[in-house]
């Protein structure tokens, strides 16, 4: 080894380039400030002898040393009192022996008995003695026992540096070997250092220093260093030879930019440098790491035809590549090709294709090469195994891992941590806890100590069977073991929690991790957001939004994705809307899936316009719809009745080649049968066929239930009866569904036989189909047997208020109120629990009864139960006292029905104007009749004209007119719509003399235009006053 080691050292001596390097790609080649401080040291260097004042124990001790018995004769008390460290030193410049094995025994012999360190310029001197003596192992051994000296690297350099320059004609091999002993002992940072500072300071280590140097930097990963002593060889002019550019390009594949790593190939050749086998597998090597086999291999062929041979190296690194681009057959077409060129493959190329063939699954080729493997003599290592078990085990086949684990037991291979890390792994996925737990505790007493991968393994295998306890205890297991869970570990663990809806668990597990010194990242959070969520529970989901900022944790797609969602789902949309602009304006890409939500948002609160603009934003930005946004526009405009613009979107849909699901044709089918479009959705129905998509159940439905709307109860049923043929059976909604359809067609009895058929096929009915028969039954008059049916289903649990409802309003209108009221006492005592429907069935019967105790009794009944009366069940108190003529009572509960906000429809309108018009409150009947103008409430045409006759007759004008200035002084205003009419009602009566009044007035409050005509307001009451709709422009009942 010295002597080789010389031999490096003499060639550096005769061969120190200083050429200009070729230009390929740099990297920043800032020095080290320190390397200009030493640059500012050289220039106090004295280069002139100080006048020794010891020159006479110089000189005695120098001949002594000339004699070999030099060490008896300086080992007598007076020369020993004479040596110092600058004795030392001062013998070792002078040198006048010129033995520079001489003077390296002596320095070692006076460093023994002297009771100080030496100098450090000696170790200098010495060491470049020999050097320019060609002794290079000697200056090796003397660089080691300076740097134990502890001194700092450049004040050794400032030492050396002097030293050369006072000795002159030094050989500057002595800066590799200081450079190269930092290089040995690992302390790179200080050996970049002195490099850079001794070229700074003129003295230029030669090719292989750099070159050693360079290499090691890599090796530490130290890239930063690496560019600046590269950037040092190239301002120095220090000429690269082929390991200087291999060590380049190694840099450039390492962080992954193989693009430049190959234009130093071609620099290189093109300076005439020729690449080597090493070059050109570092290319390979660095191609193959960022997936670019195919280049690799084309680069392979390229060095072959430059007559280089790939070695094993070169296939074991392709092989590797392949295998990991999941392309294992391709590369044991490799593997073929190295055994053909009589290379033997080692145990890296068969562990690399045995562990391609796994991660592809294919599990009996990977055995197969195993055993080739064996058969070519190489026996299989630890990491051979642990590749085959790990394979084994991810495919659930844990018997054959076992096989193999007592295989590798068998041939004396000693299972380490990742064995049982993959054993364990497959047995906890094949729910086996007791295995796992077996092999932990088997693990451990071959002290082997579980590591992170093993505790994360276990936790996510606890927490997929839901046994959160145990989860937790090797959690606390792991910790008290010294080993620090990762934010990974407690992701799982958070998951689980929210899985399980175990939240309040989750958000503890998250203040853990702060306690424990780990700090949460997005996916710790993410997990309880989408959770959150999903539980309705946004509240809580936002405080953690809030959370993440004041740690810094920027949130993701997904973090902004589950707020859109649930607001989107909720029908708040524009809180939706908000947490979108909030995303895009943190600088995150919304995806698919948000997009998907938005739209499905606004389609949900109707608003089709914004849903379709959101698409057109998402086409925008560039992403491309899936199926399933596609779907959620599509069934959104066919909920919404906008079935042409839903078949344009299906239309592009199938333009851009993708195939459309069943829900999409079960939306335009429902889109086109909720407009009673049937021909349009049988064309769909037709063309799923065509493409060859089966129509399911809900299709089926949705058509039936179409036609029966429509009235084709019997085309309804061709399409119940084909579902049998294509392999379907009629469900609870399709029974229930056509025999609604029957019902209402008045064939009761068609309804009864599909009903018992129903009950033949095992199908259970439900609540709807009872209430469905109950209608029909109560309708055809047939009350016994409706009663009958009630009576069945309440048996079953399956009576429903709507078929009570039914029930109760089939005996009220057969005049059978008694009975009804009877059958209501009864069920209410059942549990059958009467809604606002029941009462208002029960008050209007007894209302037309003209027994008004009785329906006030129900009514307070309502408020004593909090149930809350309608319009129908207002209106069907004030006919019942206009019916009697009790005005008084109509007008107190026509002011209760306004003091609780419930509206009022035609009906009401009507019957109270005409109370206030009898009860001379002419002022209350013409507001009634303006407010039902301004909503687009249209009266009955026959109270409309009594109404108006009421108020314009002859007795009645002077009232009206005198009526419009009250309205102004009580800040009130009549609508354009009203003024016409009562014009008009002017006008018929006879009195347009009054009409012209009132028009003159209507004109200065600003009622009617001032341009408006008595002819024109009358010629367009006629055309429009007794029409289905009013005016738009109408003005509010308000402030003057």
């Amino acid at each position: 080894m010295a002597n080789s080691m010389c031999l490096i050292r003499q060639m550096a001596v005769n061969s120190h380039p200083r050429r200009k390097l070729c230009s390929f790609p740099l990297q920043n080649t800032n020095f080290p400030q320190i390397a200009n401080d030493v640059c500012i040291h050289f220039m106090f260097f004295s280069t002139t002898n100080t006048p020794d004042r010891n020159d006479e124990t110089v000189h005695e001790i120098s001949t002594i040393l000339k004699r070999s018995d030099w060490q008896i004769l300086l080992n007598s008390q007076d020369n020993l009192r004479k040596l110092n460290p600058e004795i030392v030193r001062s013998v070792l410049h002078k040198n006048e022996i010129g033995d520079p094995v001489r003077l390296q025994s002596f320095f070692y012999w006076s460093s023994s008995k002297m009771g100080t360190p030496q100098n450090l310029h000696s170790y200098s001197i010495l060491a470049i003695h020999l050097c320019s003596s060609g002794l290079f192992p000697r200056a090796d051994n003397l660089f080691e026992k300076m740097l134990e000296t502890r001194k700092p690297p450049l004040e050794i350099l400032e030492s050396l540096v002097k030293c050369c320059r006072e000795c002159g004609g030094s050989n500057l091999i002595v800066f590799d070997i200081l450079i190269d002993n930092f290089r040995k002992l690992g302390f790179l940072k200080e050996a970049s250092s002195v490099f850079l500072a001794s070229i700074n300071g003129g003295f230029l280590p030669s090719l292989i220093c750099c070159n050693g140097l360079m290499r090691d930097l890599l090796k530490g990963n130290l890239m930063g260093l690496f560019w600046k002593v590269y950037g040092g060889m190239v301002e120095a002019k220090i000429a690269p030879d082929v390991y200087t550019y291999t060590n380049v390009i190694n840099a450039y594949c390492k962080v992954g930019d193989v693009v430049k790593g190959r234009m130093v190939l071609s620099e290189m050749e093109e300076k005439g440098c020729k690449p080597n086998s090493v070059t050109y597998n570092v290319i390979i090597g660095g191609l193959c790491r960022t997936g670019a086999v195919d280049e690799a291999l084309a680069v392979k062929r390229s060095m072959m035809e430059k007559g280089l041979v790939p070695d094993g190296y070169t296939y074991s690194i392709l092989i590797d590549g392949f295998c990991k681009q999941k392309r294992s057959e391709e590369a044991k077409l490799i593997l073929e090709s190295v055994l053909y060129s009589g290379l033997n493959p080692n145990h890296f190329t068969y562990t690399a294709l045995i562990d391609g063939f796994m991660k592809q699954g294919n599990i009996e080729e990977a055995l197969r090469i195993k055993d080739e493997m064996i058969s070519r003599g190489l026996k299989l290592n630890v990491v051979t195994y642990n590749a085959i078990i790990r394979g084994i085990s991810k495919a659930g086949e844990m018997e054959k891992a076992m096989a193999l684990f007592n295989e590798m037991l068998m041939t004396s291979v000693e299972p380490d941590t990742r064995t049982y890390d993959s054993l364990i792994d497959g047995y906890l996925k094949s729910h086996d806890m007791a295995k796992a737990y077996e092999l932990l505790a088997e693990m451990k007493a071959r002290n082997l100590m579980p590591s992170l991968f093993t505790y994360s393994v276990l936790i996510n295998g606890f927490c997929r069977s839901g046994d959160l306890q145990k989860a937790n205890k090797v959690l606390e297991q792991m910790i008290r073991n010294g080993l620090k869970p990762n934010a990974v570990i407690y992701a799982t663990l958070i998951k689980a929690y929210v899985q399980e809806g175990r939240y309040e668990g989750a958000i503890e597990v998250l203040r853990g991790m702060t306690a424990n010194g780990v700090l949460p990242d997005v996916f710790c959070y993410n997990s309880l957001i989408i959770g959150l969520c999903k539980a309705k529970k946004v509240e809580e989901a936002k405080i953690l939004l809030v959370d993440m900022g004041e740690k810094g944790i920027k949130p993701s797609a997904y973090t902004y994705g589950a707020f859109i969602n649930i607001y989107s789902k909720t029908g708040e949309i524009q809180v939706a809307e908000r947490y979108f602009k909030n995303m895009l304006s943190s600088g995150i890409a919304p995806n698919n899936v948000i997009y998907t939500s938005l739209i499905d948002g606004h389609c949900n609160v109707g608003n089709t316009v914004q849903a379709l603009s959101t698409f057109k934003c998402m086409l925008e930005k560039g992403l491309i719809p899936d199926v399933q946004t596609y779907s959620a526009l599509i069934h959104g405009l066919s909920k919404n009745g906008k079935t042409e613009e839903a078949m344009g979107v299906f239309s592009e849909f199938l333009n851009k080649g993708l195939v459309p699901d069943v829900f999409i044709y079960n939306s335009l089918i429902y889109g086109f049968c909720k407009k009673g479009e049937i021909e349009k959705a049988s064309q769909i129905y037709e063309d799923m066929f065509l493409k060859g998509i089966n129509p399911n159940i809900v299709i089926y439905n949705t058509l039936i239930n179409g036609l029966c709307k429509l009235g084709e109860v019997e085309k309804a049923r061709e399409f119940f009866d084909k579902m049998e043929g294509k392999g379907l059976s009629p469900n609870v909604v399709t029974y229930s569904t056509i025999v609604d359809g029957y019902c209402k067609s008045g064939n009761i009895t068609e309804a009864f036989k599909l009903f018992d058929e129903m009950i033949s096929k095992a199908v259970s009915p439900d609540c709807y189909i009872y209430c469905i028969l109950v209608d029909g039954c109560c309708k055809e008059g047939n009350l016994e047997k409706a009663l009958s049916l009630f009576h069945e289903a309440l048996q079953k649990s399956l009576a429903s208020p709507s078929a009570f409802n039914s029930l109760v309003d089939g005996f009220c209108k057969l005049g059978k109120v008694v009975e009804a009221r009877e059958l209501f006492e009864n069920m209410v005592d059942k549990q059958v629990t009467p809604n606002n429907v029941t009462y208002t069935i029960l008050i209007d019967a007894y209302c037309k009864e003209e027994m008004m105790e009785e329906a006030e009794q129900l009514f307070l009944d309502m408020e004593t139960r909090n149930i809350v009366p309608n319009t129908l069940t207002y209106t069907s108190l004030l006919l019942g006292y206009n019916q009697i003529g009790n005005r008084y009572k109509m007008i107190s509960v026509f002011k209760d029905m306004e003091a609780r906000g419930i509206a009022c429809d035609a009906i009401t309108y009507g019957v109270m104007a005409d109370a206030y018009c009898k009860e001379g409150n002419s002022l209350e009947a013409l507001k009634l009749l303006d407010e039902s103008f301004v909503k687009g409430i249209k009266l009955d045409d026959d109270v409309f004209d009594a109404l108006i006759f009421h108020l314009c007759k002859e007795e009645n004008v002077s009232r009206i007119l005198k009526l419009l200035d009250e309205m102004v002084e009580k800040g009130l205003a009549l609508s354009s719509t009203t003024c016409t009419a009562l014009l008009l009602g002017f006008y018929k009566a006879g009195n347009v003399d009054k009409a012209s009044e009132a028009l003159d007035i209507m004109q200065k409050l600003g009622w009617v235009p001032a341009s408006s005509s008595l002819v024109d307001l009358i010629n367009a009451g006629k055309n429009d006053m007794i029409s289905d709709s009013f005016p738009s422009t109408a003005m509010q009942v308000g402030s003057v």
